[in-house]
């Protein structure tokens, strides 16, 4: 079937790309670093095929909840190939997860107790854990990060003495053991120098604490499939070169948790115009999708995007110095993006937005349309790995009137 036949809208993951941008990671680090685990980002996207096709090119799952562990399980990923992150862990997963040997980067005070739960419980047994760090990248990097001055949330935190505090109190545990360390931290930039002052603080940490670590796990945040951006080879060999200072890939391990930077390039959202209005002095293009399909946080400014344009309906397309971009829902919100001294749209043009792999079907919210479909493209082909939602799928696992569950 011609991809114009396809009912809009749906996304496309081109399998191509896809891998393309997977050989492009595993081989920057290979040459930078040969000992290196990869957690794929659940939370960036964690559609089955797409984790399954990982999987199958040897990626740990990295996860931040007890839903996302019990999906990498269901998915086929053992405990001992799980990196669980995150501040929300459940008891039951933290333990499983430690006592199966898989990477456990500690985030809050509870945990600590856990630990020395699961230490008493097992005192035969040597139990490593990671412990996230908190600390002062705006610092390093004025005006890259994320939050600022007012810095992150997440970890132990490194000025103030609760990371030395934390330290301290898990060796005091016979049987338990730094293993690594966790330092993901968000910035706007995603620019090399950012990694480096991770890779820094790693070392620094290092030294001041006399660790022995088996990983350094530096997280996510690179860019991905945008000319003039940093890729792949640009970080790591620039990080080598800091780790280098205190660590030997012979002696730690490389742990990295992409998520946009190898979705972004491959996928694409292909909407329909189903109606053009004029109101006042503006054009309005009313679309089969959404804004909320595509930028669910609403924070974008600019979309990467193509057209194609389907017959011209017994008119001549003009050229428009304006057109406003509507999504299909009922809130004016819904506006996409400004198009500027571009063709006249019409009903049945086709708007196909690119890099939009990353957090977009995670952030999806059953708003008035549901889920949409998704295809991969294959050798030119398109084929289904996720059916959109209908009502069926919507009141699964509900109760109607009458059908109340007593718990």
């Amino acid at each position: 079937m011609n991809e114009r036949e396809y009912p809009t809208p749906y996304f496309v993951i081109d399998e191509e790309q896809l891998t393309k941008d997977f050989s492009l990671l595993t081989d920057s680090l290979q040459a930078s670093w040969p000992n290196y685990r990869i957690g794929y980002s659940f939370k960036t996207n964690s559609l089955p095929w797409l984790v399954t096709f990982l999987k199958a090119k040897g990626v740990m799952a990295e996860v931040v909840s007890d839903d996302e562990y019990a999906l990498a399980n269901r998915l086929g990923f053992s405990d001992s190939e799980i990196v669980y992150n995150g501040p929300v862990k459940k008891k039951d997963s933290f333990v499983r997860s430690l006592l199966a040997g898989g990477i456990v980067n500690m985030d809050g005070q509870r945990e600590l107790d856990w630990l020395e739960e699961v230490c008493r419980e097992n005192p035969d047994r040597i139990i490593a854990v990671g412990v996230r760090v908190n600390f002062n990248l705006e610092q390093c990097c004025p005006g890259q990060t994320t939050m600022g001055e007012a810095g992150g949330r997440f970890g132990f935190a490194y000025e103030n003495g609760v990371f030395a505090k934390v330290l301290k109190r898990v060796r005091a545990i016979p049987n338990a053991r730094i293993a690594g360390l966790h330092l993901h931290s968000s910035s706007k930039t995603r620019s090399v120098a950012v990694f480096e002052a991770i890779a820094s603080m790693a070392c620094r940490l290092k030294r001041e604490f006399d660790l022995e670590l088996s990983y350094v796990d530096l997280g996510g945040g690179y860019c991905g499939g945008l000319p003039g951006r940093p890729q792949y080879p640009d970080y790591f060999p620039a990080v080598e070169k800091v780790l280098r200072e205190e660590f030997s890939p012979e002696e730690t391990a490389l742990i990295v948790e992409p998520g946009i930077s190898l979705l972004s390039k491959a996928t694409t959202f292909v909407t329909g115009v189903v109606d053009v209005r004029d109101i006042g002095e503006e054009r309005y293009l009313i679309t089969d999708g959404s804004r909320f399909n595509i930028d669910p946080t609403m924070i974008k400014t600019s979309h990467l995007f193509h057209l194609e344009l389907g017959p011209k309906n017994g008119r001549e397309r003009r050229t428009l110095a304006h057109q406003c971009v509507s999504g299909f829902s009922c809130m004016e919100v819904d506006r996409i993006f400004e198009y500027g001294n571009g063709p006249e749209l019409m009903s049945g043009d086709r708007i196909i937005y690119e890099n939009v792999g990353g957090y977009t079907m995670s952030l999806n919210p059953l708003f008035i349309q549901y889920f949409p479909d998704v295809y991969i493209r294959r050798e030119g082909e398109l084929l289904r790995v996720r059916r959109r939602w209908t009502p069926s799928e919507y009141v699964q696992n509900c109760m109607m009137f009458g059908e109340e569950e007593k718990i």
